[in-house]
């Protein structure tokens, strides 16, 4: 069967109702192209051949979305092609489709970077690291083969490498882009392409635009000179700079004593991903040998220990939670497999283990972080005005209750590590300014007083979704400091004969119990993706009245209003809405911007009367946060129809 073959039967399809006429545009627009590979016209034949109407549907009802800071989406179908799967049942072509991550996707993807970067840089280098998905490798190698192949310089790494490991490494080698082949912790049959530019974070307004644009104008035969790999010219990131990026992690650490005198038992697991490359030498340099979860360290694009490769799970850690019983372990700790996200789970005085929640551990690190800063004297006593916690708006308020306490700044930002790192820029920027251009990159001790009198002093940065940063020589979310830094925290714990659960405890002792909750709600395909919009579109043009039982006092639309951060910027525009409550609770609505999930946050806080009142006043807290978590998932499935 041809090609004209092949469109004539989805043209029969489509009449009869099968396919929808968007996706017998997409489809037509390939098939005609003349760039299609024999082997996917092929596979489109096998899946016409099985009537795999509603899979063909899910290929080519949409493009699929460069947003600004990349893409994501299946690489893998639900109904594969025979040609798709080895003799094994092994993904061994990535799934055809405008609305998937394949060959032909990914170089319009790097070649729309190109085109952008180039214009002020033609020979421009890039750096390319990829997690241990189905063809992330493939991925890598094709994309970097093609940017040299456009006259440019292209970096890319052995093996798998981590996210904050690329945004670490390209500021090192003065690389003016970055990618990342990887879906985070996305189920297994995704796979995506994350960008980032000079700055080592996710690429902002303009260049955003500019390059969503770029790649907008580019068709399958745009790229089809690129589909047969050539890494010829394409160099390896050597290992005296890997290990720059290991040096950094344990620098990371302010008190190595405490560690050497009260060294915690660590279990640790990176659920099949990169983590394993960077965390376990950075914990034995500092003096922890971890135990690690053998039958989770091999990298496996499959996952196949975890129904999830997610730590914000708690089916991820049953493996690790088992090894910690054997040993008796002070601390859990699992990162995703791009290693930007860290979880944990923590003893309890009775025996067993619970985990922690972002939000929790966000609280923690901030606490942890900026006492430990105070303590070697490099923030004063009494804290600073210029030393600044960068949050998301969807963040636990504990966090900004604790920098208040300790006299330092709270920033709020949009979701996304990107405003994170936007902020970490300016303020590099502006000490530079004020100094001199190597200002940014003295060591910690030596920068803080300069940036605490002519900048601000970064302390951390942190995300409810399991992500926290605490040097700003990244500028991406970084489990692999992350770990070190609650290692120690665990060490410092441990020589006063406490856990991580008594320091929570005090957190709620002293601001409240603080209980927050978050609903996702999946909508898959071309359907699901007309829902979320639906459902978001009726929260900006008919907000609730009351949530709950409880009056709604004030609605923001991050799109609509003007809306100033802490430091007088304005918060860009965002498809973000937060309700605030008049019992003091509040709710945020979004779309995520990585998976088809609209997203509801619940944010609720109980007075804490005493250390004997506080498992009640967690439970209402709780309480408090599920009740409106109730409320929205309903109202949701009514605005979503």
């Amino acid at each position: 069967m041809s090609s004209a073959d092949v469109l004539s039967a989805l043209q029969v399809a489509q009449k009869k109702g099968l396919l929808s006429a968007d996706a017998l545009k997409n489809s037509a627009s390939l098939l005609q192209s003349g760039a299609l590979p024999t082997e996917s016209v092929e596979a489109l034949q096998d899946l016409v051949n099985k009537g795999a109407w509603a899979e063909l549907e899910d290929r080519f009802y949409k493009g699929i979305a460069f947003g600004t800071g990349g893409m994501r989406g299946r690489t893998v179908g639900r109904v594969s092609a025979a040609n798709e799967l080895g003799p094994d049942g092994l993904p061994v072509r990535a799934a055809i489709g405008t609305a998937t991550m394949n060959d032909i996707n990914v170089l319009r993807a790097i070649v729309g970077l190109w085109k952008h970067v180039s214009v002020k840089h033609p020979e421009a280098r890039l750096v390319v690291a990829h997690d241990v998905r189905h063809f992330s490798r493939h991925f890598a190698e094709l994309i970097t083969g093609a940017w040299t192949q456009l006259g440019g310089e292209a970096y890319l790494f052995a093996g798998p490498r981590s996210t904050p490991q690329l945004s670490f490494t390209l500021r090192q080698l003065g690389a003016q882009a970055g990618v990342v082949i990887t879906a985070s912790h996305n189920p297994s049959h995704d796979n995506g392409f994350k960008c980032s530019l000079a700055d080592g974070g996710q690429v902002l307004p303009p260049d955003d635009a500019a390059i969503v644009a770029e790649v907008a104008k580019l068709g399958p035969a745009d790229v089809a000179e690129f589909l047969d790999k050539d890494i010829s010219r394409v160099k390896t990131v050597d290992a005296a700079t890997e290990d720059i990026y290991l040096a950094r992690l344990a620098g990371v650490v302010l008190n190595p004593d405490v560690i050497a005198r009260h060294t915690p038992k660590v279990v640790y697991t990176n659920l099949h991903g990169t983590g394993d490359v960077m965390v376990i030498p950075a914990l034995r340099r500092i003096g922890i040998d971890p135990h690690v979860v053998e039958e989770q360290r091999e990298h496996d694009g499959r996952f196949p220990t975890v129904p999830s490769p997610n730590p914000e799970n708690a089916s991820a850690f049953v493996l690790g939670l088992k090894l910690a019983e054997e040993v008796s372990a002070d601390l859990v700790v699992a990162t995703d497999p791009d290693a930007d996200r860290v979880g944990i789970a923590c003893p309890l005085p009775k025996g067993g283990y619970r985990l922690l929640t972002g939000n929790e551990v966000a609280a923690l690190l901030t606490e942890f972080r900026i006492s430990a800063l105070k303590d070697a004297g490099i923030l004063p006593a009494n804290g600073s005005p210029q030393a600044a916690v960068v949050k998301s708006l969807v963040t636990t308020p504990l966090v900004a209750a604790i920098c208040a306490r300790h006299g330092v700044r709270c920033v709020e930002t949009l979701v996304g590590f990107k405003w994170i790192a936007r902020k970490l820029e300016r303020w590099s920027q502006k000490l530079q300014t004020a100094v001199d251009a190597a200002a940014p990159q003295l060591p910690l001790r030596r920068r803080a007083p300069l940036a605490l009198r002519y900048s601000t002093l970064f302390l951390l940065g942190a995300e409810e979704s399991y992500g926290y940063l605490a040097d700003d020589a990244v500028r991406d979310k970084d489990a692999n400091a992350s770990v070190v830094m609650l290692c120690e925290f665990a060490a410092v714990l441990k020589s006063r004969g406490r856990t991580l659960l008594d320091a929570l405890d005090v957190l709620h002792l002293s601001h409240g119990a603080h209980h927050e909750d978050l609903l996702n709600l999946t909508f898959e395909g071309s359907e699901g993706a007309a829902a979320i919009r639906r459902l978001v579109d009726s929260w900006r043009s008919k907000p609730p009245r009351e949530i709950a039982s409880t009056e709604v006092l004030k609605v923001t639309d991050y799109d609509q209003d003007e809306v100033l951060d802490a430091e007088g910027d304005r918060v860009p525009r965002e498809e973000f809405i937060i309700a605030e409550l008049a019992d003091g609770r509040r709710v945020a609505v979004r779309a995520s911007g990585t998976e088809p999930k609209a997203k509801f946050y619940s944010f609720a806080r109980a007075e804490v009367t005493d250390a004997d009142d506080l498992p009640a006043a967690r439970e209402r807290a709780k309480a408090a946060a599920l009740e409106l978590r109730t409320w929205l998932e309903k109202d949701a499935k009514r605005r979503a129809e």
